[in-house]
């Protein structure tokens, strides 16, 4: 969980950045959403080099284990971030400034592909089988964790200094501040030992020299259910931590702190609720407990954009909580549902991909078209529309799923689909 949240810290830091500043320093002769959308285009070019480091982690965590990829994933995101932080403006360097930009944030996507499969499959690994629903949740929780240390650093940068010296130099210490955190990532991962799974499949001489491919051609089906239960989760995530923001700011007119202290409450209490809506999951199964976060998703998106239009802070705050407690439900015992797809020979890369590959056409995209969607209609409603739709995607790939809660990886490694 430590190291996830780092890690997710580092890749949060960049959307929140995209929405606040660097629309401004690196995209400056543009008008207000245009600037922004530039900005988010940026941003979504991470998560399209999230499948590539998918696939690349995937590859080698299901041949050489998932220990050493975790180790190499900290050093790369933690690397890109503190550069991030040290980049020249475009008023200093002109257009090689987003360029710069954009190189770095292929190398964060790029490591944070191969953050979650290993992550979760460490832990799902090390697990019992009865709750591991709630074991996979805790990294799933440090995800909401970075996007809370994310959202808070910069809140606490917002609220010390003035606009000016924000957008002078104060938007670069949160980047900074990556240096400490990749120290106390490496050594709390160091720790750690490589999955007893793992092992035993490396010990019985099992290991598959070409993972990924094997999963395409024996687990179509469980790629394609994958993907799909991501699409409402990857989705309405961004809306709600990203471009919630945007909109905050530059259509309601609130304040920019009291947009991140909403993203801040949510993110807390989110936090919980992952792991509270993981363990209902052991419980009375993870197909349940999905359809409760794809449908509550999906209706609640229409409330949300009305309680946000108010300006109200109780109300805006409302809107973020219990959009993000919806959430949870489907990102909670998502680690513990995807893991339990595939078999471990394949389990890494097959994940991964389900996983990342998503994330192409959902989060990726999600900021850019609530954005367009906004410019283009002058209202919020198509926005809801747009979550909904994805909700109902979500419902339909848990509602074709097989229940897996409380199956030994034995039992799955010895089905044939």
């Amino acid at each position: 969980m430590i190291g996830t949240t780092i890690e997710w810290y580092d890749f949060f830091l960049y959307g929140t950045a995209a929405a606040l500043v660097f629309n401004k320093l690196f995209f400056p002769n543009s008008d207000p959403l245009t600037g922004t959308m530039l900005a988010f285009a940026t941003y979504a070019l991470g998560f399209v080099a999230r499948p590539l480091g998918g696939l690349v982690f995937g590859h080698y965590g299901d041949r050489i284990g998932r220990k050493k990829l975790l180790m190499l994933s900290l050093m790369l995101m933690g690397g890109a971030t503190v550069l991030i932080g040290l980049l020249p403006t475009y008023g200093q360097i002109g257009a090689a400034a987003p360029l710069l930009l954009i190189a770095l944030r292929l190398v964060q996507g790029f490591a944070v592909g191969g953050e979650w499969g290993g992550a979760v499959l460490i832990v799902s690994e090390h697990g019992d089988d009865a709750r591991r629903g709630f074991w996979t949740s805790w990294p799933q929780a440090g995800v909401a964790a970075g996007n809370l240390l994310a959202a808070g650093v910069l809140a606490i940068m917002t609220a010390l200094m003035s606009e000016a010296d924000f957008l002078a130099w104060g938007w670069r210490v949160p980047f900074l501040l990556s240096v400490v955190l990749i120290g106390v990532g490496w050594w709390v991962r160091t720790t750690v030992e490589e999955s007893p799974v793992f092992q035993e499949l490396q010990q019985d001489k099992k290991v598959h020299r070409a993972p990924i491919l094997e999963a395409i051609r024996e687990r179509p089906g469980g790629l394609a259910v994958g993907a799909g239960l991501r699409v409402a989760e990857n989705i309405s995530y961004y809306v709600i931590t990203t471009f919630s923001i945007t909109y905050l700011t530059t259509t309601v007119g609130a304040s920019r702190q009291m947009a991140l202290n909403a993203i801040l409450i949510g993110a807390a209490v989110q936090s919980v609720a992952i792991v509270l809506w993981a363990s209902l999951s052991d419980r009375i199964g993870r197909r349940p407990v999905y359809v409760i976060g794809a449908a509550g998703t999906a209706l609640w998106a229409f409330a949300f954009f009305r309680l946000l239009d108010t300006g109200a802070t109780p109300a805006v705050t409302a809107a973020v909580v219990v959009g993000l407690v919806f959430h949870a439900a489907m990102y909670g015992p998502q680690a513990a549902f995807i893991s339990e797809l595939f078999p471990t020979r394949i389990r890494y890369s097959a994940a991964s991909l389900a996983y990342q590959g998503t994330s192409i056409f959902a989060g990726s995209l999600a900021p850019i078209i609530a954005v367009f969607l906004l410019k283009e209609f002058g209202s919020a409603t198509p926005v809801a529309i747009y979550v909904a739709i994805a909700g109902a995607i979500s419902l339909a790939a848990a509602l074709i799923a097989r229940e897996t809660k409380g199956k030994s990886f034995a039992e799955i490694d010895g089905e044939t689909r």
